[in-house]
């Protein structure tokens, strides 16, 4: 067994100093959070229990194993983007274990806006089925919504066909599909019911029609009413829609759950046997990055903090020092991780990563991604030494990879090195931030030196004189601008990861995922990659 060593010492003044900046960041993204779950307010959550009705993460409560964990997915969705839309999106997505089985499991917050699906619904919901159908999880949805935010139906209307669309395909790849339909499900909502493998509907609550009573007085001037054109009991004894009729919301919990347990559904790969955490204390983790990402931090101390036994084997220690590369056991799965060590990427670096991508396909091992890096290196004597080529040759290798991947954002994340990590357009099945990670193009100051350096060269080939106070006001604002949308909160309501998370959290989060993802066949590419260029 190899033992990484240690250097943090939890009572010098450096490692307070980043304590301090990191928990002053937890602190924003749990007021964020807060926000997410507080839903619609106080006051549509009153009215929404004077009905009966039970909260969208109560639902999920019941529906799960007592004690067992769910992890929540892109809580933080809508973040910024607009007054109107609530953070959260008007959904709870996340994974959770029914009977045994880890399940993908969607709930519509009917507190705001009736659960009706905004644009950002949209994005979280088709994340969602995106992560079950890479994992092959079992798809349960908890219903409750009045189908599309009107105002926003331009922006909705033709990309959420493809939510329908995932229902049939998770059905064809023999993914089970349950839902649970608790009110309205109505309109293009009345195909998740319809699409979905398994139906259980809720006594005089369910609602799921495609024309409600006044369109349909409007389309054909038939008077008809909720119960006898879309209730539950209809359904049941009728249309025969509802497999299932529940007499009210905790019945129809327990029958989702008979459901699944009738399933019989297996994991691909057995679960491992439990396994020794690290040597030392995950707390510790909150002191080890930097307040300000230019200075450097060993990435070895996040792993002898993650991984069991803090047991990890170093592959090329010695090559390609700024990329460290080696194999652990991770909640007993085995890993392989790539970590950023000073922050650029050289050619040594990258040819590095390549080669280690490539064994671990040849070995059918997951690969872990912790980022830390300001991108590929530039300058004459590197350009004319192949980094392009290098780099290329390591994103060649990052796209082509069929073991599952998994990223965490822990520092910066800029430029091409976000995609030779495995940001997220290169499909990570789960990719998560720390509070104190950033990503963008290039840093803030770099960006802002590099569009003063552009406009100052225009002026000089017009022969013009160059404003420096205006060009000093310009700066500014790149930077200013450039910061806010690199911050993780930003990145995390645009649904660019899946969850800003407590750095203490990692192992925990990290070992659901690889849980997860052991669902389905974990099978590396043999020779399947691009020419390499030497």
């Amino acid at each position: 067994m190899t033992v990484l060593p240690t250097g943090v010492d939890p009572a010098g003044a450096e490692y307070a100093e980043r304590r301090t900046a990191m928990l002053e960041k937890l602190a924003e993204v749990e007021a964020a959070h807060g926000k997410a779950l507080a839903g619609g307010g106080e006051k549509y959550l009153a009215r929404h229990r004077s009905r009966g009705k039970l909260p969208a993460r109560e639902r999920v409560e019941l529906l799960l194993d007592p004690d067992t964990p769910f992890l929540e997915l892109s809580p933080l969705a809508a973040w910024g983007a607009s007054p109107e839309y609530t953070v959260g999106a008007s959904l709870v997505t996340g994974i959770g274990v029914i009977e045994g089985v880890e399940c993908l499991i969607t709930a519509n917050d009917p507190t705001v806006r009736g659960g009706a699906s905004n644009p950002w619904t949209l994005k979280k919901a088709l994340r969602a089925n995106e992560i079950a159908y890479a994992n092959r999880l079992p798809v349960v949805s908890l219903v409750e919504s009045g189908g599309a935010d009107l105002p926003s139906q331009k922006e909705i209307f033709i990309p959420g066909g493809a939510l329908f669309k995932d229902l049939t395909r998770l059905s064809a790849a023999g993914i089970p599909t349950v839902a649970v339909v608790f009110g309205n499900s109505t309109a293009g909502g009345a195909y998740v019911p319809g699409m979905s493998d398994h139906v259980i509907m809720v006594k005089e609550r369910a609602k799921v029609f495609l024309g409600g009573p006044p369109l349909v007085k409007m389309a054909t001037g038939e008077e008809s009413d909720d119960e006898s054109l879309g209730g539950a009991e209809m359904h049941a004894r009728t249309s025969g829609l509802a497999d299932y009729f529940a007499t009210d919301e905790p019945d129809a919990l327990r029958q989702a759950r008979r459901v699944v347990a009738r399933l019989n559904w297996r994991k691909a790969h057995a679960d491992p046997a439990p396994a020794a955490p690290p040597k030392y204390d995950e707390e510790e983790l909150l002191g080890i990055v930097p307040g300000d990402l230019k200075a450097p931090f060993d990435p070895r101390e996040v792993i002898a903090r993650i991984v069991d036994n803090s047991d990890f084997d170093e592959f090329k220690p010695l090559y390609g020092p700024s990329l460290t590369t080696g194999w652990a056991e991770l909640h007993g799965y085995p890993v392989g991780i790539l970590a950023n060590a000073q922050g650029v990427l050289f050619s040594e670096e990258s040819q590095k990563a390549a080669q280690f991508i490539q064994l671990a396909n040849q070995r059918d091992i997951p690969l872990l991604f912790l980022h830390n890096t300001t991108g590929y290196m530039v300058g004459k004597e590197y350009e004319q030494g192949g980094i392009i080529k290098h780099g290329a040759m390591m994103i060649n290798a990052v796209s082509n990879s069929k073991v599952p991947h998994l990223s965490v954002l822990m520092g910066a994340s800029y430029g091409a090195g976000h995609y030779g990590m495995c940001g997220r357009a290169y499909d990570p099945r789960f990719l998560f931030a720390w509070p104190s990670a950033k990503s963008a193009v290039m840093g803030p100051q770099q960006l802002a030196g590099v569009l003063s350096i552009v406009a100052r060269a225009s002026a000089a080939a017009k022969g013009q004189p160059y404003d420096d106070e205006a060009d000093a006001g310009l700066r500014a604002m790149v930077e200013q601008q450039i910061e806010s949308e690199s911050l993780p909160m930003f990145l995390s309501g645009r649904l660019y990861d899946d969850g800003v998370i407590d750095p203490r959290d990692t192992r925990t989060v990290l070992g659901l995922c690889l849980s997860a993802v052991h669902t389905a066949p974990v099978e590396g590419a043999r020779g399947g990659f691009g020419i390499f260029r030497m």
